[in-house]
């Protein structure tokens, strides 16, 4: 059985298993204590803000970064113990482009292929089967210096998939794509789970996670905060969310303090400034809160009643967006 057979095969009865995790960079802990497991053949997701430890914690697991702390297995083989055959394992594509601009897609994906022992002939076949795969087949020949991002992108995940792994990590795989291109890249990422991938990717997108993820580990400042699917995740928050708008934003406190009155809990705020999102156990207690709210004055400008969105569970967690609180200065902000 080769390397790919044992991992397809589930050699351990995890994909990727960590206990403890942890990496510092000088003073700052970048990960701090991280248990994962991802079981074979799903799309695992870790989300959390720039800086939160993501890139760190798959950089480690890739064996690209050394292990400071804690355990981590992939397939059942120890990542710090066996760095050579955990190579065979996975396929990662970066947050940027590895290819050569100066050469072309076909050029790129044989000499990615003949830098890992292919065979020249072997490594022609790989590239045009690849460039069909992602839809490449006519910028076959064009230099990469003409290629938009999302071609980038779909072509760097081509070269992670060389050597046919069964896992691939990949590290904000849609940034700075437009709508339809990040589109594009999660129906090849499922595709890749159909043909019989683990992924495991990182995002700071919440609609990402959400529509790709079977399950999700929420970091914040390099712990897991939460996991669960993307439903146990928002049923934890309420099974409905009452989104308000304050006519006045200098009325937040006075609403905060109605919603605790009526409901006994504490409303998420957003970062938009007058906007609060209400957990709610039953959709029709959202009919008690507004009552309160026009008995103490408090002007609405605009109000819904919805699912909560795990936008609404990363601010319940963690008290802030996804785009905020970044470290600066660390190895993920690099």
């Amino acid at each position: 059985m080769n390397i790919a057979e044992l991992g397809r095969a589930g050699g351990g009865d995890l994909a990727v298993r960590t206990e403890g995790l942890a990496k510092s960079f000088g003073g700052h802990r970048a990960v701090d204590g991280i248990d994962l497991r991802v079981r074979p053949g799903e799309i695992f997701g870790v989300l959390g803000p720039n800086g939160a430890g993501k890139t760190t914690t798959l950089r480690m697991l890739a064996t690209l970064l050394t292990i400071d702390a804690g355990r981590a297995e992939i397939f059942g083989v120890d990542v710090a113990g066996n760095p050579h055959v955990i190579r065979q394992l996975v396929g990662v594509t970066g947050q940027y482009a590895s290819v050569d601009e100066n050469l072309t897609a076909r050029e790129n994906l044989w000499l990615f292929s003949r830098l890992q022992g292919i065979a020249a002939p072997r490594a022609r076949r790989i590239a045009i089967d690849l460039l069909g795969q992602f839809g490449l087949e006519q910028a076959a020949d064009k230099p990469i210096a003409q290629f938009s991002g999302g071609m980038r992108r779909r072509l760097d995940l081509a070269a992670s998939l060389i050597s046919r792994p069964p896992l691939i990590f990949l590290d904000e795989p849609t940034t700075g794509l437009d709508p339809r291109t990040r589109g594009q890249m999660w129906d090849t990422i499922r595709g890749l789970v159909a043909d019989g991938c683990t992924v495991l990717l990182t995002t700071q997108y919440l609609d990402e996670a959400d529509q790709l993820a079977d399950r999700v580990a929420v970091i914040d400042h390099g712990r897991k905060v939460a996991e669960g699917t993307p439903d146990e995740l928002k049923s934890a928050v309420g099974d409905s969310t009452l989104q308000l708008l304050l006519a006045e934003p200098g009325e937040v406190p006075a609403a905060v303090d109605v919603v605790r009155r009526v409901l006994g809990s504490e409303p998420v705020l957003s970062p938009e400034q007058g906007r609060l999102n209400v957990a709610l156990d039953q959709a029709d207690l959202a009919a008690d809160v507004l009552i309160a709210l026009r008995t103490a004055g408090v002007s609405i400008t605009s109000v819904s009643v919805a699912k909560p969105s795990l936008d609404e569970v990363f601010l319940a967690l963690t008290g802030h967006g996804t785009g905020g609180d970044g470290e600066s200065g660390t190895e993920e902000s690099r």
